[in-house]
């Protein structure tokens, strides 16, 4: 059983595009709820497909399949919500963990999202000094929610 422990922050400022170079994420959904999604991504030239279950606290069950990019980017265009959600994301070390930071494009332009993958809900990890406020438990972060609620449509 594959299960991902996230946590997830607001970005201040662009000092992490010093970090990485960016690489553009193309991604839908077939279908989602508060309970569980199927999503196709590409980038890099390679498709994927997964399939994540309910958050239990920082945790949810994850499977990630690779596809094939023709028929992923098929399934971007046919049978995907729209909007699909368009990113660059730039993935480095800080401090022993893996960072990934996300900066959103088209309907959810000015969001950027620093997310780190942990062993365990326990890990202790250090921040960079641009990290801002937790939003791991915020549901409009999910990213099946950007896509039936964008940023530009956010009231902070």
């Amino acid at each position: 059983m594959r299960k991902e422990i996230e946590r997830k922050f607001i970005v201040n400022g662009d000092a992490y595009k010093s970090l990485a170079k960016g690489v553009l994420y193309r991604q839908g959904y077939i279908f989602s709820d508060k309970d569980k999604s199927v999503r196709v991504r590409v980038f890099n030239d390679k498709g994927y497909l997964t399939v994540k279950g309910a958050s239990t606290g920082i945790s949810r069950l994850e499977y990630e399949y690779e596809i094939p990019v023709g028929e992923a980017n098929e399934i971007l265009e046919y049978l995907c919500e729209k909007p699909v959600i368009e990113k660059l994301r730039y993935k480095f070390q800080f401090e022993g963990f893996t960072w990934e930071v996300d900066e959103f494009l088209g309907e959810n332009e000015g969001l950027v999202i620093a997310e780190i993958e942990l062993p365990d809900e326990n890990a202790v990890f250090k921040k960079p000094d641009w990290i801002g406020r937790e939003v791991t438990g915020d549901p409009r972060y999910l990213n099946s929610n950007l896509v039936k609620n964008p940023y530009k449509n956010f009231k902070e």
